[in-house]
Parts: C-alpha cells; sequence; structure tokens
C-alpha cells in the first residue's frame, strides 16, 4: 500500500508541476482558453477576471503539485484534489461530448491534446487521484513543518511571480508557431502530396406530406429511385458535406494579411528583402498608449533607411484611423484575424522583426527597444 501511494503521489505531484508551470509560462495565453470556455458555457461574466483567474488556477496548480510531492496537509490537499478533477472531468467530457472546445490548454501550446484526449486524462489522473483520497488519513507528513511551511510559501510566491513576470514580458519558453527563427512562409504552406481534408456528401430529402428528413449518400441516393418518382411526396432539401478525415494542417494556417480594400498581400509583406517591422495590436483600443511616443521614434529611423514599418489589427478600419490620428502613427496598418494576432505574441502591441519572413525577434511592449539597440544586437542598418 506505502509503495501504491508513493507511486501516486509522485505521479501527481510532478503531473501537476509540470502542467502548472507550463500554463504560468504562458498565463496570457491559458486566459485565452479559459475565456473561450467561459463562452461556450455561459459564462461571460468571468471574461474580465480571466487573466486573474489564470494566474490563480496555475499558482494553485503548482502548490498542490508541491504539497502532493512533500505530502503537505494532505487531508486537505486530496479534497482539493478530488474537487479539481470531478470537475474538469465533467468539463473536458462536456468539451468534448458536443465538440465545443478543440483543444483543453492543459498543456498550453507545449502540448495540443484533442477533447477525447483531455477527457482520457483527466480518467487518468482521477485514477491516481483517487488512492491518495481514499486513504488521505493515512498518509504521513514527509517533512516537519518548520521545513514544510516555509517551503510552500516559497513555492507559492515562486510560481506567482514566475505569472507575474511573463505577463510583463513574454514567454521564457515559447511553444507558439511563430518562436523566433520560425519562417512564416514555410510555416503556412502545404508539402506536395500531403493528405488533403475527406468530405463525405449526404444529400437530405424532405417528406412534404409529414416533414421528415432522411440522408443520402451518393451510393443511397442511387438506389432511392422513389424520390425522383414520386415528387409529390420528396424534396430536395440541402446537402451536407462532412468531414470524415482532416489532411494536412500546416503550423500556421490561420494567417493573412489584408490591406483596407480587403486585398491579401500576406506574401509580399512576408517576401520583401530584408528586414521588416510588424507592430501587432489585435486590438487597438486596448494597445498600451505610453510606448506610442517610443514606436514613432524607432518609426522615424526605419523611414530614414527605408526599412519597412506596418501594423496590424484586427480592429475595424475607423478605430485603427482614430488611433492613429491621436497617437501620430505615420505608418500603415493592416488587418489580421483577432486569434492569429493573439497566438502571434502575448502583448498589446507586441513589435517583432522579420528577415524575409523569418522571425528574428519579438518584444513585450515593456522591453521595446530603440533603434541603437536593434542596431547592435540584429545588424539593422539604420
Amino acid at each position: 500500500m506505502r509503495i501504491l501511494i508513493t507511486i501516486c503521489r509522485y505521479f501527481i505531484g510532478i503531473l501537476f508541476i509540470i502542467s502548472g508551470l507550463i500554463k504560468a509560462n504562458d498565463p496570457v495565453g491559458f486566459s485565452y482558453k479559459l475565456k473561450e470556455y467561459f463562452d461556450v458555457f455561459g459564462w461571460t461574466f468571468f471574461s474580465p477576471m480571466a487573466l486573474s483567474l489564470s494566474v490563480f488556477i496555475t499558482v494553485f496548480e503548482i502548490a498542490c503539485g508541491v504539497a502532493t510531492l512533500i505530502s503537505y496537509r494532505m487531508r486537505l490537499v486530496t479534497w482539493l484534489l478530488m474537487l479539481m478533477i470531478v470537475f474538469f472531468t465533467f468539463l473536458t467530457f462536456y468539451s468534448a461530448y458536443f465538440n465545443k472546445v478543440t483543444d483543453c490548454g492543459c498543456f498550453g501550446d507545449a502540448l495540443h491534446l484533442t477533447p477525447w484526449q483531455s477527457f482520457g486524462k483527466d480518467l487518468v489522473l482521477f485514477v491516481f487521484i483517487l488512492p491518495l483520497f481514499i486513504l488521505r488519513n493515512r498518509i504521513p507528513g514527509m517533512l516537519s513543518e518548520k521545513i514544510s511551511h516555509p517551503l510552500m510559501l516559497l513555492a507559492t510566491l515562486l510560481s506567482l511571480w514566475f505569472n507575474i513576470y511573463c505577463i510583463n514580458h513574454l514567454p521564457v519558453i515559447d511553444f507558439r508557431p511563430y518562436k523566433i527563427g520560425t519562417d512564416i512562409k514555410k510555416a503556412r504552406a502545404i508539402p506536395p502530396g500531403a493528405p488533403q481534408d475527406v468530405f463525405e456528401s449526404r444529400v437530405v430529402y424532405l417528406n412534404k406530406k409529414t416533414g421528415e428528413k432522411k440522408e443520402f449518400t451518393a451510393q443511397e441516393l442511387g438506389k432511392a429511385s422513389y424520390l425522383w418518382e414520386d415528387t409529390a411526396t420528396w424534396k430536395w432539401d440541402t446537402t451536407i458535406n462532412k468531414l470524415i478525415s482532416e489532411g494536412y494542417k500546416p503550423p500556421i494556417h490561420d494567417f493573412t494579411i489584408s490591406n483596407p480594400d480587403g486585398n491579401d498581400i500576406t506574401d509580399s509583406i512576408l517576401s520583401t528583402p530584408g528586414f521588416t517591422f510588424l507592430l501587432v495590436a489585435y486590438d487597438i483600443n486596448k494597445s498600451d498608449k505610453e510606448v506610442q511616443p517610443m514606436i514613432n521614434a524607432l518609426v522615424a529611423s526605419c523611414d530614414k533607411a527605408r526599412i519597412p514599418f506596418v501594423g496590424l489589427s484586427a480592429s475595424t478600419s475607423g478605430m485603427v484611423d482614430k488611433f492613429r490620428h491621436e497617437n501620430q502613427s505615420m505608418f500603415p496598418y493592416y488587418f489580421v484575424d483577432e486569434t492569429a494576432l493573439k497566438t502571434m505574441i502575448r502583448s498589446n502591441p507586441g513589435l517583432i522583426l522579420l528577415d524575409q519572413g523569418v522571425v528574428k525577434a519579438m518584444w513585450h511592449y515593456n522591453d521595446f527597444p530603440d533603434a541603437e539597440e536593434i542596431s547592435k544586437s540584429y545588424g539593422v542598418k539604420f
């Protein structure tokens, strides 16, 4: 029994710490996933608190992992673990069964799980937590309170600090598809011969007398001669294309840059020779305004050196024009899907340096460099 308890403790403790650290590395990204869940369940009143809840959940997860590893107050901790796993098992089952959230976000961008994989993961966790819960009164503490109390406090404070650091800068380890070194052109491309999406077309006919609807595959339709022989009863209603198997999906599949006229200019931006600066502001109204003078100074240096500098936003043209006027932003803005911009960089605004479509560097608005710093670090000649 002791061996079983030890295995369960170490498995749960280590997994919770790893999962918590991955989410703490990107709390802004985890907050986006929480908002997605809130939308699915109609809990939109939680959306303004998504980032705070993201931090709380990751700190709580890491603290529970550390507590389980050192057998700290296991009566309380096992109750917390059981309540948490029951809640998330229900959540992932609902999401999987109704296909509501395609990725649970349990391990951030480091590991993507399908809804059913996520549900299966929670079932495994439940199996390991259950013995700890049943035998919670028989699990002794490993350390004295003089050591365990400060250790738990230290783990909690360090995880909180790590969250705050990553919010005010960028993820320490970048698992996103736009990370430094990525050739966006190649990451968007579909290799020759890659598997394509396979669809099955189903034709729906309506019984005009009873209101009944029947679906037919192409093969079944060829045998159902009564449908066109009895047109007084049956009529075509609709055609449904059902996805049977998903083909190859490139790492970057939702990134398209459009100009104000709606024309796709993605290739021209990514193929521009030399360096290009992208200022990413998914929501122009939430874009930090204090950094705008620094941006304008960098734009002036880029203009002198004829280095392209463009803004990317998901806001409307009217909002962008108003913002540009208020902040004297003398560079063009183009338009990209909001989800893609949020994925590109966890900062609003965020600055990305491209070298003919390859990501060379990126900065949170708290870390924006000036032209001299960029020139010294990346060889950009202003």
